[in-house]
Order: C-alpha cells, then structure tokens, then sequence
C-alpha cells in the first residue's frame, strides 16, 4: 500500500453486474483490497427501481447514503427505508438486500472486507417485486 491520489478519471463509471442486479445500477470504485487493507469501497447509483439481488458479506458492510432515497431489508426483518446521511451497518453473513426506493434514485457508498480466507460477497437470487414494493416499515 503506498501513498498517492486516485484521480477520479483513473476510475470510470461502469454498469453493474446484471447477474447480480436488477434495474439501472451503476458503480464507481471508490477503493479495491490493496494488502495490508481488506477493505473495499465504491459509490453505487441506484436508478429508480434498482437494487441488488439477495446477497451477504463474509465481514459484513456498511453502506453511507450520500444522496436519494433507498430501501434496505435483512431476510426476515421488515423493508427498512434509507436516506441521505443514513449509515445502515450489517452484519457478517447476513442475507440482505439495498437499492432506490420506487421512483426516486438513491446513492450510497458500499464498504466491506474480504476475510481471512478471501471471501467477500456472496451473491444469490434476485429481490422479487413483491418484495421491493413493500412498504417501508414505520420508523
């Protein structure tokens, strides 16, 4: 890891993966794992009605919304909504899911870790209709 400044043009904007999103998602690497740091970061735009699919983390994630309004959600718990200034934290291994709220787009900075072994996300079926449609539980 040596010191310098990443210029923002050294990185460009790119689709996310389609395997593991649905809707108009974009992706700016912010950080990627550079030893001694695990750590991985990039600002993802959610387009409304964008989100990822069902996935966890083998060190868990942070997520800081920068701008928007999103929707998060645990497997098991009520659809949680998300905005600007928020930090949601979730913990290792635990299924989860993010994006734009319906109609509106929603930015946020995505930091996680690989663990010991090298594993970092895990990814798995896609967040169904029903389930992204759900009203927000109250806060």
């Amino acid at each position: 890891m040596r010191p310098r400044i990443m210029r923002a043009a050294s990185r460009p904007t790119a689709k996310a993966e389609v395997a593991n999103f649905v809707g108009d998602v974009l992706s700016d690497p912010v950080y990627a794992p550079e030893g001694p740091s695990r750590l991985r970061a990039s600002r993802v735009t959610f387009m409304p009605g964008g989100r990822t699919n069902w996935h966890q983390h083998a060190v868990g994630q942070i997520l800081y919304v920068l701008s928007g309004v999103g929707r998060y959600q645990l497997e098991g718990e009520p659809v949680q909504e998300i905005a600007a200034g928020d930090t949601v934290v979730i913990p290792p291994n635990a299924r989860h899911w993010h994006g734009s709220a319906p109609g509106t787009m929603m930015c946020h900075l995505a930091m996680s870790e690989t663990d010991d072994q090298g594993r970092a996300t895990s990814w798995f079926e896609p967040v169904s209709e029903a389930d992204y449609t759900k009203a927000p539980a109250k806060a």
